[in-house]
């Protein structure tokens, strides 16, 4: 850690708010939060269909799910929410804390930001967007590297240091500013795969100073409003200060498996195309650093038995599978507490299951919702 970082003030809020999340950082509860709006004419997306699958399949994904402490199941498929369960203290318009399932969200935000002219594109250095990032390291990340995890921000990871640059791009009351000004560059942008949240939580900052307006009104009026989904609430850092992006949106189950009809659909609603052409398509482009993530997405292929979050060959938390997707096209969003949402073009499948962490014995096998429900296909495309 830089000299520079231990020396800073830490603040009262600061020790205040870190104190609390080491009491137990899997249960941090954020404040402040801010509403962000949805479609005020919500209609609930059209059911039916379920007689695609046989019944044996559906149950038995329900019941996967259910044993998995899962707040929410949805099966989408050809255009209709086929199958629906909740836990029973969740409704579907209950908001559901979403943890990296943001991610993709931010890939979203960025595509519809360049959609409407205030971004040049994915290429775009940092250092035209933030002025005080000319001529600085930081500068030449590009917009895309944000996105794919390759800015060369240190690698996510976990301290008791009240002061380490972990703590501190997550709890400052400032955070933004903190990630610009002191989150250390450890390698150069676009060399190296390096998971983190700071990288997440840095699009927020940029979509703000692309469009003058505040990540949540943006994330609401331009996107959840446009596909006729619910609104929640985001975690900011302070009272009207800057969102977190890479992770902590709060929003129903539906609203997250609209995010992923919009992908499906190449990133048009109802005909209207809300994303550039090719961008769902470039989401689904893996690095050669980690050809297992694209934009804010994990992709099925290459298929790995443990797949990690970090950068392959280092040590970290892993994600197991049990087998290849049945559909190699596969690609998902994916969130602690094995918070996933799979979209299979193939079959125009689309499995949601958001929850709390999933016991350890058995494992959560990732490949099990997505592949039950296609061999329980009536009539596999």
């Amino acid at each position: 850690m830089d000299t520079s970082d231990s020396e800073l003030s830490l603040g009262t809020a600061y020790e205040t708010r870190f104190q609390t999340f080491l009491r137990d950082p899997g249960n941090f509860i954020y404040a402040p939060m801010k509403a962000v709006s949805g479609n005020s004419d919500y209609v609930a997306l059209t059911s039916g269909g379920e007689e695609g699958f046989t019944p044996e399949a559906l149950a038995e994904a329900q019941s996967y799910a259910a044993a998995n402490r899962s707040s929410a199941l949805l099966v989408w498929h050809k255009g209709k929410l086929v199958h629906s369960w909740y836990a029973p203290d969740i409704q579907a318009d209950t908001i559901l804390n979403s943890k990296s399932l943001s991610k993709p969200l931010t890939a979203i935000a960025i595509g519809r930001a360049i959609a409407l002219g205030k971004i040049r594109d994915l290429d775009q250095p940092l250092s035209e967007i933030l002025p005080e990032l000319k001529d600085k390291p930081k500068g030449d990340i590009l917009v895309r590297h944000l996105l794919d995890m390759r800015t060369g921000l240190l690698d996510q990871g976990y301290s008791l240091d009240p002061g380490h640059p972990f703590n501190r791009a997550y709890l400052d009351p400032d955070h933004g500013q903190y990630i610009v000004d002191h989150y250390p560059l450890t390698g150069t942008p676009g060399s190296r795969y390096t998971y983190n949240n700071a990288t997440g939580d840095l699009v927020a900052l940029i979509i703000e100073q692309a469009t003058g307006r505040r990540y949540a009104e943006f994330i609401g009026s331009e996107i959840l409003s446009a596909i006729g989904a619910q609104g929640g609430e985001v975690w900011l850092n302070s009272e009207d200060g800057l969102a977190h992006s890479g992770c902590c949106m709060k929003l129903p189950a539906e609203s997250w498996l609209r995010l992923a009809v919009l992908l499906a659909q190449k990133g048009h609603w109802n005909g209207t195309p809300l994303l550039p052409a090719g961008y769902v398509d470039e989401m689904r482009r893996g690095t050669e650093q980690n050809p297992s993530y694209g934009l804010g997405i994990w992709l099925g292929e290459p298929y790995r038995e443990k797949r990690q979050f970090g950068a392959p060959g280092t040590v970290g938390p892993t994600v197991y599978q049990s087998e290849p997707f049945l559909d190699p096209q596969m690609y998902m969003f994916d969130g602690n507490s094995s918070q996933t949402v799979h979209i299979s073009p193939k079959h125009q499948l689309i499995v949601l299951r958001m929850g709390a962490s999933p016991p350890k014995n058995p494992v959560w096998d990732n490949a099990k919702l997505p592949n039950i429900l296609i061999r329980g296909l009536r009539r596999p495309d």
